[in-house]
């Protein structure tokens, strides 16, 4: 370890963040980086735990523990403290091939692990993956990586989000020609038009593509499987296919009045407002603008924070953002104890900033949507809740009660509906013929294979809406399952052979 004392001696530091006020103003990032001493001071912070639960990348309580690409996290917060940033890079690449993404947008499940989060606040692990990353690109570090050799095997990849991505560099790195399909007209899935530029800048993400381009692998744009080409055509032409398509349907509110203008998906509201800032000629429909408009977003996740922060930057005169479950308590449950992530009160970047432009927190706890209400135009007008208690039964199992009385209607000319997504979506499914199973998710697990020949599967497509961390694992994790039956065995490396 560096610094045996450093946990104790130097406190936790963030990042700078630029004024809220500021920020909404534009769309650029709103979060900077460490300079090179500050990040060395926070990796002195790391006490090299002979057990480091920060990489353990697990399941507990239902939610992510620790980092599911098992990044070599005390090692390469030595070698930052100690100032050998080359090698830290070459460290943090071994396990992580995107860590520009990751240091921006994980939800860090590391750091609700880390050891000393027990009685203090934890190493700030993102912050210096960021650090780390952004310097091997300034000092010019990263560069292509053209494979060795040539197999002779052709690999289809469906969908160029995370996972895809992810399966794509490590086949290409194995001499395998890899072509990535997506119906879009740019790379990067959900990293592009899902997460909102001040929190992902997309030249970032171009950045990474051109980085992909220049190592060999092919993109096509513009091109849906089962519309555009056929899933027969796809097999045909290449010696194995790879679904990384993602859990992109929606979870729908079906009440009275859902079909009302202006009720939309989140996602649906994101990827259209990113689309107008990437391309000069494209312009928002006026129901999902939120300038001036009594804003509502129904889901208390990322995506409804991105939501927030999206529609503060369009000039809303209003936001609230509604949450089923009660508010989260200040410091950790009896029941929710370490290396668990910890389940507690945050004020998101985009919670800060609604905060500072109406005064107060905009967040609505245990309340459930009853019903839409539109005017004579079937345009969105208001729509009515009711407070609920969270109760048990006899058998500990948890459930809703309506609180009476607690009825109350909403101006509301924008709601947007963040509560999730349920799985993979039909058609393209369809179109190579496999089964799916709970959620929607693909019958994929043990080799990643699908019930379909030749065809594997990874990412949330397999395992259901999930993080980024978790895309990236599952596509270093099909990479080495489709090497494997391509040739007969691999080098790849896998959570199995680390």
């Amino acid at each position: 370890m560096g610094k045996a004392t450093g946990f104790m001696e130097i406190k936790r530091k963030e990042i700078t963040k630029r004024k809220p006020l500021e920020r909404i103003k534009d769309w650029q990032e709103y979060a900077g980086t460490f300079s090179d001493e500050a990040a060395s001071q926070q990796g002195a912070r790391c006490m090299d735990c002979s057990i480091p639960f920060c990489h353990i990348g697990m399941e507990i309580e239902g939610a992510t523990s620790g980092c599911p690409i098992y990044n070599l996290i005390p090692e390469w917060n030595d070698l930052v403290y100690k100032g050998r940033w080359r090698e830290a890079l070459d460290r943090l690449m071994k396990t992580n091939n995107f860590p520009e993404f990751t240091g921006r947008v994980c939800p860090a499940p590391c750091e609700g692990s880390c050891t000393v989060a027990i009685h203090d606040p934890a190493v700030t692990i993102k912050n210096i993956e960021q650090k780390i990353i952004d310097k091997g690109f300034e000092e010019g570090w990263i560069e292509p990586r053209i494979p060795a050799g040539c197999t002779g095997k052709k690999v289809a990849i469906i969908g160029s989000g995370p996972a895809g991505l992810a399966a794509a560099d490590q086949m290409n790195q194995a001499g395998h020609e890899v072509t990535i399909y997506e119906r879009a007209d740019r790379a990067g899935g959900l990293l592009t038009y899902g997460i909102p530029n001040m929190k992902l800048d997309k030249g970032i993400v171009e950045r990474r593509i051109q980085l992909l381009r220049q190592e060999g692998i092919h993109f096509v744009f513009h091109t849906e499987v089962g519309k555009d080409v056929s899933a027969e055509d796809i097999k045909a032409s290449f010696d194995s296919v790879i679904l990384c398509t993602g859990a992109q349907k929606h979870r729908d509110l079906p009440l009275e009045g859902r079909d009302s203008k202006g009720v939309r998906f989140a996602m649906d509201y994101l990827t259209r407002s990113t689309e107008t800032l990437l391309d000069d000629e494209a312009e928002i429909e006026e129901e999902l603008n939120a300038a001036g408009k009594d804003v509502i977003v129904i889901g208390g996740g990322d995506t409804g924070a991105d939501c927030i922060a999206t529609a503060m930057r369009q000039g809303a005169k209003s936001i609230v953002q509604f949450g089923k479950h009660p508010q989260l308590p200040v410091k950790r449950a009896d029941h929710n104890q370490w290396p668990a992530f910890p389940q507690v009160f945050s004020l998101e970047y985009a919670h800060k900033e609604a905060e500072e432009k109406f005064g107060e927190d905009i967040r609505e706890y245990s309340i459930q949507t009853q019903k839409f209400v539109t005017d004579e135009q079937g345009k969105l007008k208001a729509l009515h809740t009711v407070q609920m208690a969270k109760k048990q039964d006899e058998n500990g199992v948890s459930f809703f009660e309506e609180i009476p009385g607690t009825e109350k209607v909403w101006p509301a000319q924008l709601v947007l509906i963040a509560i999730g997504f349920e799985g993979g979506e039909e058609p393209v499914l369809d179109a190579f013929g496999v089964k799916t199973m709970q959620k929607r998710a693909l019958a994929a697990y043990g080799e990643f294979k699908t019930t379909a020949e030749n065809v594997f599967a990874a990412g949330d497509a397999r395992r259901g809406q999930s993080l980024i961390v978790w895309a990236i694992n599952e596509g270093r994790e099909v990479a080495c399952q489709v090497d494997a039956y391509l040739m007969g065995s691999t080098s790849l490396p896998s959570v199995a052979n680390m």
